[in-house]
């Protein structure tokens, strides 16, 4: 578990909370393979830590002037 920082905190969700219904969109196996990189990555550096929110959070893409696509 990460040590705790001062910044660390937890958002608690008010009673009534309605989960948003958003579109989801599809990623190619590529863009998969590098969200889940890039989740473990951040997991190992402990930068992020699991949560259990229902919420989610989308993952972007941009395109480089190499051809290779970048996480956002």
């Amino acid at each position: 578990m990460p040590t705790r920082k001062l910044w660390d905190h937890t958002i608690d969700m008010k009673e009534g909370f309605v989960l948003r219904k958003e579109k989801i969109y599809l990623l190619s196996r590529e863009e998969r393979e590098k969200v889940h990189e890039f989740i473990s990555e951040q997991l190992k550096k402990e930068y992020i830590k699991l949560s259990k929110s229902p919420q989610i959070v989308f993952a972007f893409f941009i395109g480089k002037k190499n051809g290779k696509k970048c996480i956002v």
